[in-house]
């Protein structure tokens, strides 16, 4: 059996992922794997970010033979086991996993009332200055008698 270690295509239209899977060769492309290594999410901002291997199964499935596919082998090459960007993609996941900044709100604008807000709150304190001064002659009557 020839096994591959090549991309498998997964999520939904305009938002795909891959997982990188040893794959025996005579398979589909989206068929049945052997083994998960790792996966690859070109929608990651930071590049060096977007690769995730599993380095010591990827190392064991080359050593039996396995051959990677043309982008897989680049993955290989840059983020496996002697990787040349390790470095960067180790600092590029530790800044993902970082909380999001979110900025304060700004201050709320003043919106000044319609008129006709105006008008109708105008008659409202009218009436309440009207209750209390016959409540205020009510107690000045009675010492009078």
């Amino acid at each position: 059996m020839a096994v591959t270690i090549r991309m498998k295509m997964m999520g939904r239209k305009h938002r795909r992922f891959f997982r990188i899977c040893a794959v025996d060769s005579r398979r589909p492309r989206d068929g049945r794997v052997l083994e998960e290594l790792g996966s690859y999410d070109p929608l990651v901002p930071d590049v060096d970010a977007r690769v995730l291997l599993n380095a010591e199964r990827v190392g064991y499935w080359l050593g039996v033979g396995a051959q990677p596919s043309e982008k897989v082998h680049v993955f290989i090459k840059k983020y496996g086991a002697q990787g040349t960007r390790l470095a960067e993609q180790q600092a590029a996941r530790e800044r993902l996993a970082l909380p999001k900044e979110v900025p304060a709100a700004p201050e709320p604008v003043f919106v000044p009332q319609p008129k006709k807000a105006a008008v109708a709150e105008a008659p409202a304190p009218q009436a309440a200055a009207e209750a209390p001064a016959p409540a205020a002659e009510a107690p000045a009557s009675e010492p009078a008698e």
